[in-house]
């Protein structure tokens, strides 16, 4: 199959892989300002696939370095559909694309009900059942934008990195543990939703930058899996390729 680029463009960073015949050649994760690590991979009639929730300003830049390159991205986005997963959004396409690549790659991996964490800027958790119908999700503030409201919005919180405890005894662990305890806490809530619905403990997969920081408190047979967003772009790549 056509050697292909994979983007998955978030808020503060790219991450992407090449593939060539279902092999994945590389990847990685690069800043905005230096693609250098992606420009080395192109390749002449290289076809790109992305998934982008970044900013307008981003995106601009991208498209304008992507047609530089003489590349012609494909720029996906939400559906109804796809293969035997149902978006149960109220408007499909509202839904971000990033959750929608990760809810296909989760099928690929389970057909058990599976509960889908992405712990990035934002932090969301979805549910999809064991018959592939993602009924919901929510979406809170991830540990980054805690941290920086706390230090917006009080006075006694200093810029310290912290670690998390059980009982924090300083300021900076008790900030830090209350971060991951907000978003473990509901990663749980969903946890218990999605098992009274269908009936069994789902499966739980993390991704996203700060699911290292996750897995070791979240307190479920979690599993961390780096590359999901770009597993689901695959999926429809290969789709649309065929």
């Amino acid at each position: 199959m056509k050697r292909r680029l994979l983007l998955d463009a978030g808020n503060s960073s790219l991450k992407w892989a090449v593939l060539e015949d279902g092999r994945w050649c590389a990847q990685g994760r690069c800043d905005y300002a230096d693609l250098s690590a992606v420009q080395a991979q192109l390749t002449p009639g290289m076809a790109c696939f992305i998934a982008s929730v970044a900013s307008p300003a981003q995106e601009r830049e991208l498209a304008a370095w992507l047609d530089a390159a003489g590349m012609v991205p494909v720029w996906l986005e939400a559906e109804a559909a796809f293969a035997d997963v149902s978006n149960g959004y109220l408007n499909s396409r509202q839904l971000g694309v990033d959750r929608w690549m990760g809810l296909i790659a989760a099928r690929q991996r389970t057909r058990e009900a599976v509960l889908v964490v992405s712990a990035g800027t934002a932090m969301t958790v979805d549910a999809l059942s064991a018959g592939g119908a993602f009924l919901g999700g929510i979406i809170v503030a991830g540990a980054g934008l805690m941290r920086q409201a706390l230090l917006q919005g009080t006075a006694g919180v200093a810029e310290i990195a912290g670690q998390s405890q059980i009982f924090p005894r300083c300021t900076a662990d008790a900030v830090e543990s209350g971060i991951v305890a907000a978003l473990c806490g509901a990663i749980r809530w969903q946890h218990v939703r999605l098992a009274e619905s269908a009936g069994t403990a789902p499966r739980c997969l993390l991704t996203g930058g700060d699911a290292g920081l996750l897995l070791p408190h979240v307190g479920l047979s979690a599993e961390g899996v780096p590359a999901l967003v770009l597993e689901g772009i695959d999926c429809v790549a290969r789709e649309r390729m065929s």
